[in-house]
């Protein structure tokens, strides 16, 4: 069961790299890089490895869905500064 986890996450991690992959052939408004769906990748894959490793290790439910949830906060608040620069970085996307 571990093992199918951990497909599960890198088939999740991919098909959300496709969306942008298929959507550059349709739209002229999706320019992603090879370096864009490196840092994507990365933080997909890092983040549902990351989140693995927490509902393995911790017992408590309680201090598990705290953990998940801080977690994928601080995803989204990178994701966020990386596509429009909220917090003024030089990370920032325009």
């Amino acid at each position: 069961m571990k093992n199918k986890r951990l497909i599960i996450i890198v088939l999740i991690s991919l098909f959300v790299l496709l969306i942008p992959l298929i959507a550059m052939h349709f739209s002229n408004e999706v320019n992603w890089e090879l370096a864009d769906f490196v840092i994507a990748g990365a933080l997909l894959l890092g983040t549902g490895l990351i989140c693995e490793a927490v509902i393995r290790k911790i017992e408590n439910r309680k201090y598990k869905m705290i953990m998940l949830s801080v977690i994928l906060i601080i995803v989204l608040l990178i994701w966020m500064e990386l596509a429009v620069g909220i917090f003024g970085t030089p990370f920032g996307g325009n």
